[in-house]
């Protein structure tokens, strides 16, 4: 009985894999035929000329776009990093302790989710242009956190709530001292939530338009700024290019990071070696 239902179990989830892959990939096929496409029409099923055309201007030093690839990612490592040093202790405060105003805390860190980004960045936009922030990098990076943060803090908040700090006190009293502790108890235990919180952030601000190009002035041009810019120019070919790659660091990332995000720390059910 129990060897059905482990088929049953291996199987029901090979089939739930199958399905998130197709539904996942399937929106991807127009867009790797447009981007070796020449032209393609109504209603033909495939296009009837293929090119490499596009791909060699993408990647050709004219186009820009290993420039803007690069600034992209930088931007978002930088806006995903500030996440992590704010969101853990935040996180820990929220999760692990009770204090007057807590919910008022937790709704203020949800107000950027729920107000549309385009109201919040044109309150903060003359704030910015005060502070010399607009049309920086630097400032493009900050205005990341609006969306970014939210994310992060929410996550550390739920694996803290979960969290025992008895742990840290018993190392602490076995001799550890407050780094050994955090390096070698809590960030064991609270690393699913890192990089589950880190990888929403990635992607969070790796996806953001409007804050770039209001904050940034154009002067900060990004890859989805660069992509908008040849999806309303009609040329569907680059497009589908410039969309393969955009894509690209957000799979590679799921991929290196989803056997993590599962794990269990020693630190949660026992200790290791100090």
């Amino acid at each position: 009985m129990r060897g059905r239902e482990s088929m049953f179990t291996r199987g029901f989830r090979a089939l739930t894999g199958a399905v998130l892959i197709t539904w996942l990939v399937l929106p991807l096929i127009p867009l790797g035929i447009w981007s070796f496409a020449r032209g393609w029409y109504f209603p033909d099923l495939l296009p009837r000329n293929w090119s490499l055309r596009a791909w060699e201007y993408t990647l050709s030093d004219t186009a820009g776009v290993i420039e803007c690839l690069w600034l992209t990612i930088g931007i978002s490592l930088a806006a995903t990093f500030l996440s992590i040093i704010v969101g853990v202790p935040a996180g820990r405060a929220l999760g692990l302790y009770r204090f007057r105003g807590k919910e008022l805390v937790e709704l203020m860190i949800l107000a950027p989710t729920i107000v549309p980004g385009i109201a919040v960045v044109l309150g903060i936009h003359s704030v910015f242009i005060a502070l010399g922030l607009n049309n920086t990098v630097g400032g493009v990076i900050i205005v990341h956190l609006i969306p970014t943060l939210p994310y992060m803090v929410l996550v550390m908040s739920g694996i803290f709530a979960n969290y025992d700090p008895s742990y840290e006190a018993q190392a602490r009293s076995l001799g550890a001292s407050a780094l050994e502790t955090f390096w070698y108890i809590t960030v064991p235990a609270i690393m699913p939530g890192v990089i589950v919180g880190g990888l929403f952030a990635f992607l969070v601000s790796w996806s953001q338009y409007i804050l770039t190009l209001l904050i940034g002035g154009g002067k900060v041009v990004t890859l989805p700024l660069l992509l908008f810019n040849f999806a309303t120019s009609n040329r569907n070919d680059i497009t589908g290019a410039i969309g393969m790659i955009y894509i690209l660091p957000g799979i590679l990332i799921l991929l290196m990071t989803a056997r993590h995000l599962s794990g269990r720390s020693s630190a949660v059910g026992g200790f290791g070696t100090i």
